[in-house]
């Protein structure tokens, strides 16, 4: 069972002493949470400082500068106005000084007679989930979190069983859904049928999938039991096994052949119609000794090994026969070093690689741990970057090489590459908040970025790196995603009662056959016949904003990279409410 992190203090106690966490020539960072002893529909708040402060940032409150700036007034916005008996009101604030101070800080809310005070520091136990003031704990102790998380992880599956190419099988749930694509294949007639849909679209792009499916497996091998609990495990494997399939197939090793890419991406975009019904041309993209891809091949070894380890007890001739691939795979990478949108400049219209030493390091790793070889750690520390990474993302794996390589070493280096991403990522770095509280990085997929995160910190979590801070933000930026926004919505599909219904996605967006689907549907203002369960869209501008509107792909496409991270977040909370 989870504990709370934030003890209350003494009854008789009005107001809570605030620690300050971090202080710089020019401002300061903090947090004070208190704990809620009567419902309340609106509230206000006291923060109390022993030096003046010039401005206070809190994205979750009004403010208000009283007495020269040693104290402020903080009201609720309009949609965070309810708080109930045994909740935590937690603000987190930025002061703005004219020196480096760090000052005594004490947080009231009126008509509380008690409360409890957060550093952000602590590394013990299991936090409160408090996304700025408006959610309950992930687990109070009576059994009840704030989300269903398990719910939210089968309908994530549903979302992948969605996206699947090919020749759907007898069990396939979503009814809508038909056999297409079965003539892709290769330069000499390989088969190159099955694997997912990139997103709305209908090419299937070998690095996103293979991302995607690196960390969906990542996910479960941390966390079966969430899977388990959860009754989702036949439904995980049945999921997954769907891309590893299809990277068996992509690789040639008599030609040593690697296929990255099948469907030409502009063409594909100026089809607007369901899978079933696609007659353009879909020519496949292949990497080879003189045609390199090692960025591509690495992340695919990394998905095979994992994949093995996922496997291996369930069917060993099957594992094996990923490990065997993942080596070949791998060694392909090794010995023939670029960058696959070099070498498929269709690719780099829409996935352009940045760099291939952060997926060949991760490649290294899924295969050290699945073999214990050291041969492949060695290599993993040579391919390693001491850099903070911008995100965890399809092309950035920079901060998933550093972790797996802490994991395995308890070298103290790669440890605080970990904390210095945190650093930039928690409130104070470099990372905008919007005034909900999201970590926004980016407009093009900005729930996918912050779930991505999120999952990282709650395997940093279970590293023992500052666990009681990543797995409270943890919580806050997943729940941020399941409702805890400005509009009360679901950024998930189908999840709770409000979500979006125009999501940019072809197949969801046609009724069924035989009636037509063309563009005319794309602009068509009303919900798409079809609900996509369990798919996350692109998310919210940096202010909050959002408009479920078909047409806006940048914030309503979905992705099968935008789901990964976040599905696999959905497993560790749900490991941590089961506990």
């Amino acid at each position: 069972m989870l504990v709370l992190v934030l003890a209350a203090l003494a009854a008789a106690a009005s107001a809570v002493d605030v620690p300050i966490s971090n202080h710089w020539d020019g401002g300061f960072q903090a947090k004070g949470c208190v704990t809620i002893t009567k419902d309340l529909h609106s509230w206000k708040a006291h923060l109390t400082f022993s030096q003046a402060v010039d401005s206070l940032d809190v994205s979750t409150a009004n403010v208000q500068k009283t007495n020269g700036g040693k104290e402020y007034i903080l009201t609720n916005k309009q949609w965070n106005a309810d708080e109930h008996a045994g909740d935590k009101l937690c603000l987190d604030f930025v002061g703005h000084t004219s020196g480096n101070i760090a000052p005594k800080a004490t947080l009231t809310v009126e008509g509380m007679a008690a409360g409890s005070s957060h550093s952000g520091g602590s590394n013990t136990g299991t936090p409160t989930s408090t996304h700025s003031g408006t959610q309950a704990p992930v687990h109070t102790g009576g059994g009840k979190e704030r989300y269903n998380y398990g719910e939210a992880l089968g309908k994530s599956i549903l979302f992948y069983d969605a996206q699947r190419s090919g020749k759907l099988p007898a069990n396939n749930p979503i009814k809508w859904r038909g056999d297409s694509a079965l003539g892709d294949k290769g330069d000499n007639g390989e088969d190159l049928t099955g694997g997912w849909y990139d997103a709305g679209d209908h090419v299937k792009f070998s690095l996103p999938m293979s991302s995607s499916s690196t960390l969906l497996l990542w996910g479960y091998l941390q966390w079966k039991d969430a899977y388990a609990t959860t009754k989702q495990t036949d439904k995980f494997f049945d999921m997954i096994k769907w891309p590893l399939d299809y990277f068996l197939k992509c690789w040639i090793p008599s030609s040593q052949t690697l296929y990255a890419q099948v469907g030409e991406g502009n063409d594909d975009h100026h089809f607007w119609g369901r899978a079933e019904d696609m007659k353009m041309a879909r020519p496949a993209y292949k990497l080879t000794p003189s045609k390199p891809g090692s960025d591509v091949a690495g992340e695919i070894a990394a998905s095979l090994a994992a994949g093995y380890l996922a496997f291996k007890q369930r069917d060993h001739a099957y594992a094996n026969k990923l490990l065997a691939a993942s080596k070949q795979i791998y060694a392909f990478g090794k010995k023939y070093p670029g960058k696959y949108s070099q070498s498929i400049s269709d690719a780099g219209q829409f996935y352009s690689s940045s760099d291939d030493k952060d997926e060949m390091c991760e490649g290294a790793m899924w295969l050290y741990k699945a073999t214990n070889d050291k041969s492949y750690l060695a290599d993993a520390k040579g391919f390693h970057e001491n850099a903070w990474a911008w995100a965890l993302g399809w092309d950035d794996k920079k901060i998933a090489c550093q972790l797996l390589l802490y994991e395995a070493t308890k070298d103290s280096a790669y440890k605080d590459e970990v904390v210095g991403f945190f650093k930039g990522w928690l409130p104070g770095g470099s990372i905008t908040y919007t005034p909900c509280g999201q970590a926004w990085r980016d407009q093009w997929g900005s729930n996918r970025y912050a779930a991505n995160s999120a999952f990282v910190a709650l395997l940093a979590a279970d590293a023992g790196i500052d666990t009681a801070t990543y797995r409270k933000w943890a919580v806050e930026q997943i729940n941020y995603i399941l409702g805890d926004n400005k509009y009360g919505i679901s950024y998930q599909i189908g999840f709770g009662s409000k979500y979006p219904r125009n999501p940019h996605h072809r197949s969801a967006s046609c009724p069924d056959i035989p009636a037509p689907c063309t563009e005319v549907n794309l602009h068509s203002s009303g919900p798409s016949p079809h609900i996509l369960v369990g798919a996350i869209v692109g998310g919210p501008g940096k202010d909050d904003s959002y408009k479920d509107d078909r047409e806006d792909y940048v914030h309503n496409e979905v992705a099968c990279d935008y789901n990964s991270g976040f599905q696999s977040a959905l497993a560790g909370l749900t490991h941590l409410v089961k506990s």
